[in-house]
């Protein structure tokens, strides 16, 4: 069985814990191609990729799952996002050559958010100060304090993969502390490179082969954009003419730049005419992209 780009979810059942592994390769690949950066900056990002991954497999939804971390240090800014569906998407944003950090040495000041967008229900955000020397311990502290969830992470990300294991208490199910003591100790013998290399079966067997563990069938996880023609002109038609008449004054053009696929969109006076008439009932077309 193909063991990249996929999620797998287990559980121990007798223990009221579940947990889930992934690893990315190629969807990794496509993620980080559109982002520039040093190795520490793209770690962080393939990291976090691996993250959002995990954390939306927890929960039962129809829509995205985004993580968003914002500060003043040398990063700036940090965005990933999952569907339902696993596809995949992130970008990372910071002032120059980035040096050697904690999470909260390189973002400084500033905090994490996640989002659920959902298409049945109102987004539900919560919002922490980024705290913690990796992204890993900020995530945990989030569940904590948010969630009232015990929860450990363990992710890695090099040139080739993203990696990521994941362990939960079941929310409608007491976990007794002895039990979670137990898994978490185990689960943290694990290094990089079993994460990177053994199936998730071996890495089970290895860590917990004295507990009963049920294992689900495998998820695939892709690289792919959300950005789209019909979504910039709808965000176009939400300016109002006078705005956009104003910076067609100042160029030929109106062009869009997606900084997750590097999609280009471009709009001249004819393209934001048609778009201010057609208003609302403005339909997908095919993307004009350069």
């Amino acid at each position: 069985m193909n063991q990249q780009d996929i999620l797998r979810r287990f559980v121990f059942e007798a223990l009221g814990v579940r947990g889930e592994w992934v690893r990315l390769e190629q969807s990794w690949q496509s993620a980080k191609q559109h982002q520039q950066g040093n190795a520490l900056v793209l770690k962080l990002l393939g990291e976090s990729l691996a993250a959002v991954v995990l954390l939306s497999a927890t929960i039962k939804f129809k829509g995205s799952l985004i993580l968003q971390a914002q500060g003043t240090g040398d990063l700036k800014t940090l965005v990933v996002q999952s569907s339902d569906d696993r596809q995949i998407r992130g970008l990372i944003r910071g002032n120059g050559v980035v040096a050697k950090g904690s999470l909260s040495e390189l973002f400084g000041e500033g905090f994490m958010v996640l989002t659920i967008e959902s298409e049945s229900a109102e987004p539900y955000q919560g919002i922490v100060p980024l705290e913690g020397n990796t992204i890993a311990e900020a995530l945990q502290t989030y569940f904590v304090q948010s969630e009232q969830l015990q929860t450990r992470l363990w992710l890695f990300a090099n040139e080739t993969h993203a990696v990521g294991l994941l362990l939960q208490e079941l929310p409608s199910q007491g976990t007794y502390k002895e039990d979670w003591a137990r898994i978490e100790i185990l689960a943290n013998t694990v290094t990089e490179q079993e994460l990177m290399t053994l199936s998730c079966e071996d890495m089970l067997y290895r860590l917990f082969n004295e507990d009963k563990v049920t294992l689900y069938e495998p998820e695939a996880v892709s690289f792919a954009c959300s950005c789209s023609q019909l979504k910039i002109e709808q965000t176009l038609y939400s300016m109002g003419r006078k705005e956009l008449e104003e910076i067609l004054a100042e160029r030929p053009q109106i062009e869009v730049h997606c900084e997750f696929c590097g999609g280009h969109y471009a709009f001249d006076k004819v393209d934001v005419e048609r778009i201010l008439l057609a208003g609302a009932t403005i339909k997908e077309r095919p993307a004009t992209r350069h």
